[in-house]
């Protein structure tokens, strides 16, 4: 059995901040963080928390799998790049960039904006040190690592996983991306967000005492390719719940997320928080991808 111990999610309003100063070992390192490793940190600290593991985390038994959204870059640190790029003509210059362009970026930038980044710095505040894996860039990625942190519990490998979903949407590179793809996504949708679910084995779990919130009954996951030069596949995703009014006789209807917000990566464990939050019992979440990924996860919330 797959308990839920710890869950939290963080979705940002244009223009809120996101401190995760509270949740690091070393406060020095915050210059360090970009606000997509911002968001993990602080969704992964708060999940912990309430799994009662914030203080004694088995490092060692302690999986860390995490789906990263698009590569963020503001429109600030790109511009000076472009400019020392440029040849006479105002074309970008290949020799350019290599000689002159590249210096131009801040040296903490690639801190700020690489995708294995939110790993490290969850890791290193919480003192994870079993075995990872950071996928990119979708909420099919989300579930890939969902899968896997599953599987490696299932063989006792671990007995605790950290399952993490984080995007920095809200930003130059990759607003003018979600502009470009087919079905693009309008910048009002995109936001800033972060998720996380702590997984146990039930051993483990009973045997620190823990009250599990849940359990996650099932997860599918399945890929169909398709021609990449051809159109993508839309994205379709969806919940079902079953209320407590609604338990014994059924679960309510399929209803898109709310507002058809883009969340990347975080939107199955959001759509997870929210409903939970709202009293949902039974929870399906189901994707369609842009990248051909579908897939099904069955929650169970306990009732105390």
């Amino acid at each position: 059995m797959t308990l839920v111990t710890g869950l939290a999610s963080v979705v940002l309003s244009p223009g809120d901040a996101c401190d995760p100063s509270p949740f690091l070992r070393e406060k020095k390192s915050r210059k360090y963080l970009g606000l997509q490793d911002a968001l993990a940190v602080v969704s992964a600290g708060r999940a912990l928390a309430a799994a009662g593991l914030a203080a004694s985390l088995p490092g060692e038994r302690t999986g860390l799998y995490l789906a990263v959204g698009y590569i963020p870059f503001l429109e600030r640190d790109i511009a000076p790049v472009l400019e020392g790029s440029l040849d006479e003509r105002g074309d970008f210059s290949p020799a350019r960039f290599g000689a002159e362009g590249y210096t131009r970026a801040h040296p903490l930038l690639a801190f700020r904006c690489l995708p294995n980044m939110p790993a490290y710095h969850v890791a290193a505040s919480f003192g994870v040190e079993g075995p990872y894996a950071v996928l990119y860039p979708s909420a099919g990625q989300l579930y890939l690592a969902l899968e896997e942190a599953v599987q490696a519990l299932d063989r006792g490998e671990i007995d605790v996983a950290l399952v993490v979903g984080v995007a920095h949407q809200r930003n130059y590179l990759v607003e003018h991306h979600m502009r470009r793809i087919d079905d693009p996504v309008p910048q009002d949708r995109l936001f800033d967000a972060s998720a996380t679910v702590i997984l146990e084995r039930g051993a483990h779990a009973a045997g620190r005492g823990a009250r599990a919130l849940g359990e996650l009954a099932s997860v599918t996951v399945a890929y169909a390719p398709f021609d990449p030069l051809s159109r993508a596949p839309a994205k379709r995703e969806a919940v079902a719940v079953a209320s407590p009014a609604q338990a014994d006789g059924g679960g309510g209807g399929d209803a898109a997320l709310d507002a058809g917000a883009e969340l990347g990566p975080a939107s199955p464990l959001v759509a997870l928080a929210r409903g939970w939050e709202r009293g949902a019992v039974e929870l399906v979440h189901r994707l369609e991808g842009r990248d051909g990924i579908t897939a099904e996860s069955r929650w169970i919330r306990r009732v105390s």
